[in-house]
């Protein structure tokens, strides 16, 4: 799969109740990560986006997410900062300490919009100041210990040039506990991965250190408990640049079953912008002896923003019909104290036909 084409948007297939996600064939790699694609995915995000403002989860109604997990220092953060454009909380042992809900939406302002919510509160915040806002209300969810909380805390990004995508990021998952952390901290980590993973709504990115053995990786046993097969995990393998020697080897040998493909992306470092960090992966994964002969598809962060776009509306397309079904069902059964909101849903995308023509 390490070699595998992405699909063009007019190839995806989003037919209800296929098995799989379909890949077949190519999405053009250009600069810079956000395309027209944008615009034809942004209305089935804030679909589900408002659905989730509506806590369907809560009514065991599940929503296509993409869920982000690794190993402790996999890189995960790097990851989503290079996505984001922003700095994230960074330090010794476990920075993501609660579920992170990051929605980044494109937008044409030159300045960017960033806030936090949770518990129904909202905290605005700015680029310099996002990684401090992100530790206080951290704090004020999941105290001030090393400890963890599944209470989740969403961050908004309205920027120029980032895509349009909705994750959840959640703890690295570390075995052993360090610096002051509760002696269960694995089985609190663990519980709440398995938790977002399970359903089968759920896009996992596993974030793999090119630096390790991937059939070591905590987080590939996890995705793997749950999916079997891999054909809804997608993996990013993170500092190509640490580790070129057998990477080529190692993504296209799939060991442990990747069913999505597998992106290589090279960490930004040191005071290095977003914009330099990106040209700097450009020329990597170009001018590298060995890094220049894996396919220029299935490398860089643009790539990875392309393809996860890609997989998000191809499932949300797939999901659709069923969560109106639901939210029907469930409408006749008893009244909710949103039901106008539930209404709105089901007049908006009421037939299958109509989530395949709001994709394409």
């Amino acid at each position: 799969m390490g070699g595998s084409k992405m699909p063009t948007v007019s190839e995806i297939n989003v037919e209800a109740g296929m098995s799989s996600l379909s890949i077949v064939n190519t999405i053009p790699t250009e600069a810079p990560i956000v395309s027209s694609y944008n615009d034809r995915i942004r209305p089935l995000l804030d679909t589900v986006d408002r659905l989730r403002n509506l806590n369907v989860m809560k009514e065991g109604i599940q929503l296509p997410t993409i869920v982000v997990v690794g190993d402790q220092s996999s890189g995960k953060s790097s990851v989503l900062e290079s996505l984001a454009g922003i700095s994230l909380p960074r330090g010794q042992g476990i920075c993501t300490r609660v579920p992170l809900v990051m929605r980044l939406q494109r937008s044409l302002s030159p300045e960017p919009e960033i806030w936090l919510e949770f518990n129904d509160k909202r905290v605005d915040t700015d680029e310099e100041h996002i990684a401090e806002a992100i530790s206080i209300t951290t704090e004020a969810i999941a105290g001030s210990g090393k400890g963890v909380s599944d209470t989740p805390l969403t961050l908004h990004v309205k920027k120029n040039g980032v895509p349009d995508l909705t994750m959840v990021d959640l703890p690295g998952i570390t075995r052993v506990p360090v610096n002051r952390q509760p002696e269960n901290i694995y089985e609190q980590i663990s519980g709440m991965i398995m938790k977002y993973i399970e359903p089968q709504e759920s896009i996992i990115l596993n974030v793999l250190s090119a630096t390790v053995d991937f059939t070591t990786c905590e987080s590939i046993r996890m995705s793997r408990q749950v999916d079997k097969t891999g054909e809804r995990t997608l993996a990013v393998v993170t500092k190509a640049d640490m580790a070129p020697e057998g990477l080529l080897e190692k993504v296209m040998a799939d060991d442990v079953s990747i069913g999505l493909g597998y992106v290589c992306v090279r960490n930004r470092i040191g005071d290095e912008t977003y914009q330099e960090a990106r040209m700097q992966e450009e020329l990597l994964f170009k001018t590298h002896p060995l890094l220049s002969m894996i396919d220029h598809d299935i490398v860089g962060i643009p790539v990875l923003a392309k393809k996860l776009m890609q997989i998000q509306g191809t499932m949300i397309a797939r999901c659709l019909p069923d969560i109106v079904q639901k939210i029907k069902e469930k409408m006749e059964s008893r009244s909710f104290d949103d039901f106008h909101e539930y209404h709105w849903f089901c007049q908006g995308v009421s037939t299958k036909d109509s989530c395949t023509r709001r994709l394409l």
